[in-house]
């Protein structure tokens, strides 16, 4: 029986290479995303090649019944999932200073990022419990995709810093509280990479990475956060949880 893991937000960018890196490696793959599959085909399609039976749930992380609705259905054609990773997550629709903007810009960005993703890793979890207990090969592990902007101030975006900070508290609160079950938890901080999500700053970052923000002079790519969560989920980090690893070419160095 193939192992399956649950990648949320994979229809595009991060989320879509991080699929692809696990169907390459033997998972199938279940997705929710907000996106029409038909509208990004080709990006499934390209997990499916891969290796993937592949399950493709439209919904909303923020909407309490999608979430269940996506368990359930994960768990009806699978009957177990090894791995989550969570990484859907949005940015506010509008940039505004924080002493601007709005409540419902707010609470759009909390539902998603923070909202969804501590309730479906909730209904997950429970769910990888009872795997433990009947399949002797399941080894869960969970990866939460946060961001550098759990510790970098961005005023103009303010409700998505502190959205990925409470990510970060999410990787702690159930790292702590799985660790009885043997289910490690890691986050992962993502600095600035190439993805629809930066199109509409890229030139911004295409100056500040050339004047060397990071030592590392280059975009980041989804396939740069692939490679860790395959090694993250690879088994070979079995006494280490809670843990983050920022891929962000060395942007959270602070220099002189």
């Amino acid at each position: 029986m193939k192992k399956v893991a649950i990648v949320t937000g994979a229809a595009r960018g991060i989320g879509n290479g991080i699929a692809y890196q696990l169907a390459t490696e033997g998972y199938d793959i279940a997705i929710l995303d907000v996106f029409a599959q038909e509208d990004v085909a080709k990006n499934v399609d390209r997990v499916i090649k891969a290796g993937a039976e592949l399950l493709y749930f439209k919904g909303d992380l923020a909407k309490t019944e999608d979430r269940l609705d996506f368990v359930k259905e994960v768990m009806n054609k699978y009957g177990r999932i090894d791995v989550l990773v969570n990484n859907a997550g949005v940015g506010p629709k509008v940039r505004m200073d924080i002493l601007q903007t709005t409540e419902e810009s707010f609470d759009f960005v909390m539902n998603i990022n923070v909202r969804g993703t501590y309730f479906l890793t909730q209904a997950v979890a429970n769910e990888m419990i009872k795997c433990k207990e009947t399949l002797k090969d399941c080894n869960p592990k969970i990866v939460n995709i946060s961001s550098m902007s759990a510790y970098t101030s961005s005023t103009s975006r303010g409700e998505y810093c502190i959205s990925k900070a409470g990510v970060s508290m999410i990787t702690k609160l159930f790292a702590d509280r799985l660790a009885e079950y043997e289910i490690n938890v890691y986050e992962i901080r993502p600095g600035i990479i190439y993805t629809p999500m930066t199109e509409v700053v890229r030139a911004k970052y295409d100056k500040l990475i050339a004047e060397g923000i990071s030592p590392i002079k280059r975009w980041g790519y989804p396939e740069d956060i692939a490679s860790v969560v395959s090694a993250f989920v690879s088994g070979k980090f079995p006494f280490s949880t809670g843990d983050v690893i920022n891929v962000d070419g060395g942007l959270h160095i602070q220099r002189l």
